[in-house]
């Protein structure tokens, strides 16, 4: 009985090695049941057959093939248990006692019933519990890829439409431009210094139009094998607030880059779009107060966009980040999702 015991600390132990080198298949988990029920029933043999109490435990084999296996191997784990359980029942080694406890053998019966009991309830409540835990946890991984794919496809679908949505700006916005130069040219109207200002105004803004246009088209053409140039810090939030608050004059907006010092980052379009559109939200929600501001700690940049607003709920929170979670309604919330992502 000990060589039976140490042949299978050896198979498990092999077992165990090769589950850190290679990925386990059903196959390789039918195999390690079998030989722990192969094993059993050896030492069953030698012990009394299936009158031993600890016949049981082969219904610890069963029920973790019947989690862990796909059904097409659990027929076979149960076809071997049942075997194993009939030749018990007609061969087997007598369970030799010493004669002091020949008196006392029912008690002895009784009392392995109940220890093979214990050892199938504790083994089975550990393992099920491990398997429960560990299924939970696939869950919520596949939970998280599926919105992670859900999320990636509708950035996909908002880059194409956005891509589309820029070439068919492009016409109006040039015809635009030049029906307010002609109008800036025209000596009636430029008598008038409140049209003047107004047709300066909306040229400047079909301007800032056509940049936005072309800043789209270049990032959705941009092969990402190149190299990434670098702007600094302070440079990009001046230029980001100069022209928020040249759009937001009614705003009271308040700017402060002090101690940005030299740094600087990757000169990504994204990261300027982030920051306006947080700016927007933070002007929906608390004009006509907005603050932005730019810090450096050691080889970290803090770029803080504050307002006076009710702030998010609870549920806001735990959802920062998803798609189109907004309390303004349906198509809304792209703009944090974005910054955030």
């Amino acid at each position: 009985m000990l060589g039976v015991a140490a042949a299978l600390s050896l198979a498990n132990l092999l077992f165990m090695l090769s589950l850190r080198r290679f990925r386990a298949v059903p196959g390789e988990f039918l195999l390690a049941l079998l030989l722990d029920m192969a094993a059993l029933t050896a030492q069953l043999y030698l012990s009394g057959g299936a009158s031993n109490p600890f016949i049981s435990l082969y219904l610890l084999q069963v029920v973790l093939g019947a989690i862990l296996l796909p059904p097409a191997m659990v027929a076979p784990l149960g076809a071997a248990c049942c075997l194993a359980f009939a030749f018990l029942t007609l061969r087997h080694l007598p369970l030799r006692l010493p004669a002091r406890l020949w008196d006392r053998e029912a008690d002895l019966m009784l009392i392995g019933q109940w220890v093979s009991f214990v050892m199938v309830a504790a083994l089975l409540v550990l393992f099920i519990t491990r398997i429960s835990r560990n299924l939970r946890a696939r869950d919520a991984y596949v939970a998280e890829l599926a919105q992670h794919a859900a999320e990636e496809d509708g950035i996909v679908r908002m880059g194409l439409f956005a891509s589309g949505a820029a070439h068919e700006l492009g016409t109006p916005l040039s015809s635009l431009s030049v029906l307010v130069a002609d109008w800036q040219r025209d000596a009636r109207l430029s008598a008038h210094p409140e049209l003047r200002e107004e047709l300066g105004e909306a040229q400047a803004e079909i301007q800032r139009c056509k940049q936005i246009v072309s800043n789209i088209l270049h990032s959705a053409g941009e092969t990402r094998g190149e190299a990434m140039g670098s702007v600094a810090v302070a440079d990009m939030l001046d230029d980001i607030a100069a022209g928020w608050q040249a759009a937001h004059a009614a705003i009271d907006f308040t700017y402060a880059s002090d101690g940005l010092g030299q740094a600087r980052v990757a000169a990504e379009p994204a990261l300027r779009q982030a920051i306006w559109n947080l700016l927007e939200n933070a002007a929906e929600a608390s004009s006509p107060n907005v603050t932005l501001a730019g810090a450096q700690a050691h080889e970290y940049v803090s770029i803080t966009v504050a307002d006076r607003g009710p702030g998010f709920t609870d549920d806001q929170l735990r959802n920062i980040g998803k798609l189109y979670q907004s309390s303004k309604g349906p198509g809304h919330g792209l703009g944090l999702f974005l910054a955030v992502n």
